[in-house]
């Protein structure tokens, strides 16, 4: 079921959740992107270059491997995570819950509310080592494909302000997911990859991509 009024699935534990337009606007599956187009690979997701946009790759330091993509763009960050999914169902919601046990063992809170991909999350989060009651603010995002789940945290001006959110969440928009056919359980990151020509170490930052 949807809510007509924001495209967004409604709140139910196993429901997809994504905006309506998800498969023409993205985040997309990549049978739906543009063959021709440019994009940076990066195994589990490939990304639209744009000018400005800069890509650091977050590596597990004992195995060495990707576990995920972060993006510095116009004063905000964004951390993409994709995941292997259901073909019927969805994770968001319970995704979301979980997130919020989360930040309240923490010492956290959180709020829910809808955005441009549906319901997401605005958590204040304490920060560890930092002074009495420093707190910082992240934006938890989420949509459910076909057969995967892309999760997205926005850090930065993109958490607090408008303008800066609409313009990261279009990043967010233009990220489109590679599942691949290798059968996966539920939750599985989708592997993700250091680009040829980039040297893989920790937290390894790829070059500049330009529009």
């Amino acid at each position: 079921m949807t809510d007509p009024s924001t495209g967004a699935s409604a709140p139910l534990d196993d429901a997809k959740s994504a905006p309506l337009d998800r498969a023409e606007n993205g985040p997309l599956d990549e049978s739906e992107a543009n063959a021709v187009r440019p994009y940076v690979d990066l195994g589990g997701v490939k990304l639209v270059p744009r000018e400005g946009l800069q890509l650091r790759l977050e590596i597990e330091e004992g195995t060495k491997r990707v576990v995920a993509v972060g993006i510095d763009y116009a004063g905000s960050t964004l951390q993409v995570q994709p995941f292997a999914a259901p073909r019927s169902s969805g994770l968001w919601h319970e995704i979301r819950a979980q997130i919020v046990e989360q930040v309240r063992a923490q010492g956290g809170e959180t709020q829910e509310r809808l955005g441009a991909f549906g319901p997401e999350l605005v958590a204040r989060i304490p920060v560890t080592g930092g002074e009495a009651g420093a707190t910082r603010i992240a934006r938890f995002v989420g949509v459910d494909g076909p057969r995967w789940f892309l999760r997205g945290v926005i850090a930065g001006r993109g958490a607090i302000e408008a303008d800066a959110a609409a313009a990261i969440d279009d990043v967010f928009r233009s990220v489109v997911v590679v599942r691949g056919t290798t059968p996966m359980p539920p939750r599985d990151l989708i592997p993700l990859q250091v680009p040829q020509g980039a040297a893989q170490a920790a937290g390894a930052v790829v070059p500049p991509a330009t529009a």
